[in-house]
């Protein structure tokens, strides 16, 4: 029997409040947790980082920038003072629904009410050799591996005399178009065009190629019309090479392989092409939807599974307007929290409970300096005003003010100066083998 069956999560406060636990601190976990603050309920929040991470600015860490911390705020801090919210940094492996209780690497929690809120991870579409050889972007840690990967690939290219076999540590390729591919994408681009020919001058960065792969007909499939085709031009004018309708078949490292084009030389494959849902076990496999995610009812309940809810990108809710499930973004996730703390508030006093609407508050994507794309419920709109709009919601969505601070320093100087200053190769030292679980992030 594994040692985490065996014994209890140590220094758990006791409590005769009704017990919620929370299995991830995304953008729903985190919001149910803080609406949850100070009402009749014990909470205890798991995820195994201390931190929270605001992905969609994880393409500026890759790109330098921002720096990590400027994206992640640390759980504990957010909860300073909170007598009912506590926090662990665990791995939960599976949950047993009849006793009603989680079991994770460092012990196990009764519940009285569970939350399942992991978000998604990379999904390869079971490619082994993408997988292998690919960079991902789900977390801060990945994110900061790609920028040390492409500045390394830069000082290693400074030193190889043949620009012929210089290509494939040059040249840059990012599947998938969607949100984060477009906005790496033009990240990039403005890397190539301002900043790196600065840096390493002896390099011909006109033979830097920028290429972005996607599989359906369109970028930002979800957006309109006018923002998709206004991205695609704005990419294109930052020298982008756009493929769509092209399927990635393989890559080895070297190549990326493509149905029915030229194979692309690159040691920089970024992948953006899709996601899939975390699991922990303990839910009954016609529970999940063909996609992975689970099914769940109008109050975010798995079905056939009591006092289980999963919020955001795991869960699948279907109604009228959205019959295959809401989209995967932060948004679903943050109002379905607020949600359930309004529902678990309900059923604790006997009340009937409210059934979840989604409003759509609107997307948008940054393609470069200067250039975005917004679609709102009343107006659409691109450019500088676009940009500008987009600068102002994601730092109004940062947490505390340090790093909102930090961030707005570093997004006006890279605008007055065209010049991001975290350009930095750190390496971090080899972990002793009695450490890599403690110090290092699986893949």
């Amino acid at each position: 029997m594994s040692d985490f069956l065996s014994h209890p999560l140590p220094n758990i406060p006791k409590s005769d409040l009704p017990k919620v636990v929370i299995v991830g601190a995304g953008f729903g976990g985190l919001k149910l947790a803080m609406k949850l603050m100070k009402k009749k309920f014990q909470v205890i929040l798991l995820d195994k980082h201390n931190y929270h991470q605001f992905q969609p600015l994880f393409y500026q860490v890759a790109t330098a920038g921002l720096e990590p911390s400027a994206i992640s705020f640390p759980l504990r801090k957010i909860f300073h003072g909170s007598k009912n919210v506590t926090f662990r940094m665990a791995q939960v492996e599976y949950f047993d629904p009849k006793i009603k209780r989680v079991y994770t690497d460092m012990g196990y929690l009764d519940y009285t009410y569970l939350v399942m809120a992991m978000g998604a991870d990379t999904n390869y579409f079971g490619n082994k050799n993408i997988e292998e050889s690919a960079s991902p972007m789900k977390t801060v840690s990945e994110a900061l591996y790609i920028r040390n990967k492409i500045i390394s690939n830069y000082e290693r290219a400074i030193n190889i005399e043949r620009s012929e076999d210089r290509k494939s540590l040059m040249n840059v390729v990012i599947v998938g178009g969607g949100p984060t591919g477009v906005e790496l994408a033009g990240a990039m681009a403005d890397l190539r065009n301002t900043v790196l020919p600065k840096d390493y001058p002896e390099l011909n960065f006109h033979n830097m190629k920028i290429v972005l792969i996607e599989a359906g007909p369109d970028l930002l499939g979800s957006m309109s019309p006018e923002s998709k085709a206004h991205a695609l031009k704005y990419l294109q004018d930052l020298g982008v090479e756009v493929m769509l309708k092209t399927l990635v078949k393989d890559y080895n490292g070297e190549e990326v392989i493509l149905a029915d084009r030229e194979a692309i030389q690159t040691q920089t494959l970024l992948w953006a092409a899709g996601i899939k849902p975390n699991r922990i076990g303990g839910i009954e496999e016609d529970s999940y939807a063909p996609n992975g995610r689970i099914f769940v009812d109008d109050f975010s309940e798995v079905k056939g599974c009591p006092d289980v809810f999963a919020l955001g990108d795991i869960s699948l809710m279907s109604q009228a307007e959205y019959p295959k499930g809401h989209p995967q973004v932060a948004q679903v996730a943050i109002q379905q929290a607020v949600c359930l703390a309004t529902n678990l508030q309900r059923i604790e006093e006997g009340k009937e409970k409210k059934i979840f609407t989604y409003k759509d508050l609107g997307s948008m994507a940054t393609v470069g300096r200067k250039l975005a794309v917004v679609d709102l419920p009343f107006i659409k709109f691109q450019g500088i005003l676009a940009w500008f709009t987009w600068l102002f919601v994601h730092l109004m969505a940062i947490l505390g003010v340090k790093n909102k601070v930090f961030i707005f320093l570093d997004w006006s100087w890279n605008y007055l100066s065209f010049d991001p200053s975290l350009r930095l190769l750190i390496k971090p030292k080899a972990v002793r083998p009695s450490e890599q679980k403690e110090l290092t992030e699986e893949r």
